[in-house]
């Protein structure tokens, strides 16, 4: 059995269908949000080391961009297995087969790569 008070209890997550475009599209709709996912698409990390860069966001404000992202589908936050903390993830497959390209759209839009 595992010790929930070293990493905290399973959150709400939509299920795949239950994941709404108008949701995901708010989520993503802020830069700082965006920024978090992004750094999520090369897979998963710790909830404390997944930030916008350059900003030095309260605990409270990340926790709360997490929430939006979270509820909305976008991303998975759950407690790491290994140890204290969160592991977070991008639902890439959720949102790919709900919304097929947008989310590679959304976040290449304004990315520095973008050639923009």
């Amino acid at each position: 059995m595992r010790d929930h008070a070293a990493s905290g209890p399973e959150l709400p997550h939509p299920d795949r269908a239950g994941i709404d475009l108008s949701q995901v599209l708010f989520a993503l709709s802020d830069p700082g949000r965006r920024a978090m996912v992004r750094q999520l698409q090369d897979g998963p990390l710790e909830a404390a080391a997944c930030t916008p860069a350059g900003t030095d966001l309260p605990k409270a404000t990340k926790s709360h961009m997490l929430k939006v992202l979270r509820e909305a589908g976008v991303i998975r936050n759950l407690p790491n297995p290994q140890r204290r903390g969160r592991i977070l993830t991008l639902r890439r497959d959720d949102l790919e087969a709900r919304f097929p390209g947008l989310i590679d759209a959304v976040l290449s839009a304004d990315s520095p790569s973008a050639g923009g």
